[in-house]
This record gives structure tokens, C-alpha cells and sequence, in this order.
């Protein structure tokens, strides 16, 4: 792996951008800069159904209002689902993936637990199915998703840690133990598409040869389970910062599911850049962290 320093600002086209996002971005580019690194955009648009061009152009036109550049050409990981299969391969070989039939109705039921996302934890009933079953449910077409078995990664892997710099990347990292148990078996193939945002965003950290990860904290849990993938996959790990989240009003994080304060409506509002990158805490002239 290139040992020059490399982030990415990697947001999902099914929106547009708000002030949450603008911070992280500016957070990577930042201390990419500091640190003499490279700064890199990818668009992880591995859910076709709600990705849009209008989305991706207002992401390249908010990210250069903003004063932010990056490497080209633009990584579209609509791209890459073939190699997201190859390693989903290799996962397969190592009889790590297991095929689940059953609807989010029927998980939600059968679940006891929630997972650090709040989702319900699937309980495991198409374990139980033998090869026949399976081959027959695979033979009439029924939607099919495909689980991490996490007992057997864990066996494999035994624990692991994953070195974390807080507040920021110029910290002396610190190891940082993993729980991925507490996700239980999570989709790696998904049934609409063949990855998930795990294994994609795994794979394409690798391929680009990222060093340093810095995302939000509400990403930050999600860790645990791309070191198994990491580890069983044979990657390097990066060292993972996980900033603090911009908050509404309420106290709430920004989305687009909330109909957050886009970036783009902003900008057509006459809002200068400068406002808003100060607000976020940075120098607008040379992007520098205001203290």
C-alpha cells in the first residue's frame, strides 16, 4: 500500500448534500492538506433505484462552491460490481455467507435484539435450511440476500481491534477494540443488488489504497464489521477518525430523510461559501481549522 496519506469524501447520490455532509468533506480535505495526503470523491451509488444524476452533478457543483478539489477521474462505485463479486467469491469459498430467504416482516418478528443501528437483528432461521431447501428456493426465483455468518468469521478472525486518532488524524492512533458480534449476521449481498454498502465500501477502500477514514460517529460501530471483512479479505486496515455530527435545532443529526437544509438551496439563497465554511469551523481563504 502507498504509504502517502489518503482520505475520501464518499457520499451516496439519493440526495442532496447537506450541512453534515459539508463538514465531513471539509473535515477530510482539511487535514488531507495538513497532512500532505491526497484527497479523493467517491460516489457510492450502489442503490440504482435511488441514485440520480441530479444528485452526482449537485454533489461536484456544492463540493467546488465549498472550495474543495480532488483527484480525477471521480470513482462511481456503480463501476465496480463486478469486483464487489469477486470478493464476495472469496467469501463464499471460505463458507463465510449463507442465504437468507426470509422479508424484513419476518426478520422484524423473529428478532429479540436491536443492533447498534437500532435495526433488528436477524435471528438466523435460514441456518437451519439444508442443501435441498436452499436449492429449491434458489431454483423458484424467491428474493435471496446473502448473510455473514458472524460466529464462523469470529472463529477465523479471533478478536480484533482497529487503531482509531480522536479527536482528529494527526493523534497518535490508539487501538480501539471491535464488537461485531453485537450486529449479528449481517447482509453482504444484497437482494436489489450484488453488494451492500459494507462489503462495497470495503473493497473500494482497499482498491484506492485509503489510509486514513474519517467519517461521522454515527458510522462509527459499523467499523467492527468492515475489520472482520478486512481481515478475511487479507486488507490492510486504515486508521478510522469519527467526527462529531452537526445537530439541528432539536439536537438532532442532519439527514436527507429529514429534509435537512440542502447545500444546493444555500447556494441558490446567495448564502457566500465562506458563511458556511466558517460556520463549520474553517477558514474559507485556505481551509485551514479555525481554533
Amino acid at each position: 500500500m502507498n504509504n502517502k496519506p489518503k482520505f475520501r469524501f464518499a457520499p451516496s447520490p439519493n440526495g442532496f448534500l447537506h450541512l453534515g455532509h459539508a463538514y465531513s468533506a471539509l473535515f477530510n480535505f482539511h487535514y488531507a492538506k495538513q497532512m500532505t495526503g491526497d484527497f479523493l470523491l467517491r460516489i457510492e451509488d450502489i442503490d440504482i433505484a435511488r441514485s440520480k444524476q441530479i444528485y452526482i452533478d449537485a454533489i461536484y457543483e456544492d463540493l467546488a462552491w465549498l472550495g474543495l478539489d480532488w483527484q480525477k477521474p471521480v470513482l462511481l462505485q456503480s463501476s465496480n460490481f463486478h469486483l464487489y463479486k469477486d470478493a464476495a467469491k472469496q467469501l463464499h469459498k471460505q463458507e463465510m455467507l449463507y442465504p437468507c430467504f426470509c422479508t424484513r416482516a419476518e426478520i422484524a418478528k423473529g428478532a429479540k435484539n436491536t443492533d447498534p443501528d437500532g435495526a433488528p437483528i436477524y435471528s438466523g432461521t435460514c441456518k437451519s435450511l439444508n442443501q435441498k431447501q436452499i436449492e429449491e428456493k434458489l431454483n423458484s426465483k424467491i428474493p435471496v440476500q446473502w448473510r455473514l455468518d458472524m460466529n464462523k468469521a469470529i472463529k477465523k478472525t479471533g478478536s480484533l481491534e482497529y487503531l482509531s486518532s480522536q479527536p482528529n488524524p494527526l493523534t497518535n492512533p490508539a487501538p480501539q477494540p471491535c464488537n461485531p458480534m453485537a450486529w449479528g449476521d449481517v447482509t453482504i449481498i444484497r437482494k436489489d443488488t450484488p453488494t451492500s454498502y459494507h462489503l462495497s465500501v470495503v473493497v473500494d477502500d482497499y482498491l484506492q489504497e485509503i489510509t486514513h477514514i474519517v467519517r461521522g460517529k454515527d458510522l462509527e460501530k459499523a467499523t467492527d464489521i468492515h475489520r472482520v471483512l478486512q481481515n478475511l479479505l487479507s486488507y490492510p486496515a486504515p486508521i478510522y477518525t469519527h467526527h462529531d455530527l452537526i445537530l439541528n435545532d432539536d439536537n438532532l443529526k442532519l439527514a436527507k430523510s429529514k429534509n435537512s437544509i440542502a447545500i444546493k438551496t444555500l447556494r441558490q439563497q446567495g448564502i457566500l461559501p465562506n458563511v458556511i465554511t466558517r460556520k463549520l469551523g474553517f477558514n474559507y481563504h485556505n481551509l485551514t481549522k479555525s481554533s
